[in-house]
């Protein structure tokens, strides 16, 4: 799937973690689970700000979830995605969230005017990570997928 890029100075706050690097490996295992998130063989490096996953996805919306919530931490600028997908559909799109923008704005931009009400779809591909349609914040990225 290849690698993904994140704003390092914003995000998930984990232990360890700070602007100039990403938690350890075994922080961002908790993270994971936290989101109750996995996959078969899961392995997860630490190089500085970047962060290497590889594995055995159930799905392709799983590992896109993994990444998101990997690089949705404090210090991590880039997700090196390794993982293979046992079920591959179509890849989501990713967005990152400008000052200003709520779920609808984002839905009305992606899926075309009057379609903001699909805003629903958005935050249903985004959970775990996202607890409320309201809680979105600059700089965090986000699963578009397809209608």
């Amino acid at each position: 799937m290849g690698v993904f890029s994140f704003l390092k100075d914003v995000g998930e706050k984990l232990f360890g973690a700070n602007e100039a690097k990403a938690a350890t490996a075994d922080e961002l295992q908790k993270e994971l689970a936290k989101h109750q998130l996995s996959a078969d063989g899961l392995n997860l490096t630490v190089d500085g700000d970047k962060v290497t996953v590889s594995g055995q996805a159930a799905s392709t919306e799983q590992a896109e979830k993994i990444v998101l919530a990997l690089g949705n931490t404090l210090g991590v600028s880039q997700v090196d995605n390794q993982l293979n997908v046992a079920q591959p559909a179509p890849e989501a799109t990713m967005y990152t969230v400008q000052k200003g923008d709520t779920l609808w704005k984002i839905a009305e931009t992606n899926y075309g005017k009057a379609n903001g009400a699909k805003y629903t779809v958005i935050f249903e591909a985004n959970k775990p990570m996202l607890s409320h349609p309201d809680k979105i914040y600059p700089g965090q990225v986000l699963r578009i997928p397809a209608l």
